[in-house]
């Protein structure tokens, strides 16, 4: 069966989509301002449909754009692949999201370890809280996230992928760390140090504490797990984080665990991924990479 898209065609389209503009479409393709124009229009008389809607002199992908989208982006990535099919070395080029946790503590070991096998890619690491990171995925910004909080979304493929400790930490002169076991009324008469609203630690601390814990009376809000762990070491309060992030400073004795009322503090870590996201043959290899232990 012929197919009359083209390359170019997709270029144009993924550019425009990605710039807001034929005008800037162009200059990133080489192209003339007409050649783009009527690239983009030849597709969307192929396809038999609009792509963007005008916003002023901004072009937004409408509906069918949105949905084309991942499609475009697949089949110029996958030509992009064919190119190098002979060549020796396979290279690939992966945006990855990570919410904070993972992408400070976890990720950085299981990406040397990929690099290290596979020399020749060029990864990208986004870290930022869970939210951000599915609104990247749904923009196509990111290939892959991983996450620390379930995310509930109609177009976001949501897989387990590790199992995470978590630990209520304090300094050592802490209140809390003289009585043998705080009950779940002192721990909530103490100051937390929380990550902000929208951080999967901060809805799975409430997940999994906030039935016997409540509402804690005084908090602190901090959007760097670094600066939770100096708050807590500063005597500012104590948290509740994942017991990687901290390993350090308990061997150090800079911080101690306090027990919790309700036993070990456990967590799934999530591996998200757009519905609609066709992976490459290189995506596809980090994916199974990701999947076996470091």
């Amino acid at each position: 069966m012929q197919c009359r898209i083209t390359l170019k065609q997709l270029a144009t389209f993924v550019a425009v989509a990605d710039l807001g503009s034929v005008t800037r479409a162009s200059k990133d393709l080489s192209l003339s301002q007409a050649a783009a124009s009527m690239s983009l229009q030849d597709l969307e008389h192929q396809l038999g449909t609009r792509l963007f809607d005008r916003h002023g002199k901004r072009l937004v992908l409408n509906e069918h754009g949105r949905r084309f989208y991942p499609h475009a982006k697949a089949t110029l990535e996958g030509a992009q692949e064919a190119e190098t099919l002979f060549q020796q070395q396979l290279t690939c080029h992966l945006r990855i999201g990570a919410s904070t946790t993972i992408g400070a503590y976890l990720l950085p070991e299981l990406l040397a370890a990929f690099l290290a096998a596979e020399p020749h890619s060029r990864l990208e690491l986004k870290v930022e809280n869970t939210e951000r990171i599915v609104e990247s995925l749904c923009n196509f910004t990111v290939d892959v996230g991983f996450v620390e909080g379930p995310v509930q979304h109609p177009d976001i493929d949501v897989r387990p992928w590790r199992e995470d400790e978590l630990v209520l930490i304090a300094a050592p002169g802490h209140p809390l760390t003289r009585l043998p076991q705080p009950d779940a009324q002192a721990l909530a008469s103490a100051r937390w140090i929380t990550r902000e609203q929208g951080s999967g630690t901060r809805n799975m601390l409430e997940h999994l504490i906030g039935p016997w814990l409540g509402s804690p009376q005084h908090l602190l809000e901090v959007s760097n797990g670094e600066a939770i762990k100096h708050c807590v070491i500063a005597g500012a309060g104590i948290a509740c984080v994942s017991r990687v992030m901290v390993r350090g400073e308990l061997a150090l004795g800079q911080l101690c665990t306090l027990p919790c009322p309700s036993g070990p503090l456990k967590r799934t870590l999530y591996r998200v991924i757009h519905k609609d996201k066709q992976p490459t043959r290189g995506l596809a290899r980090f994916l199974e990479f990701c999947q076996s232990p470091v």
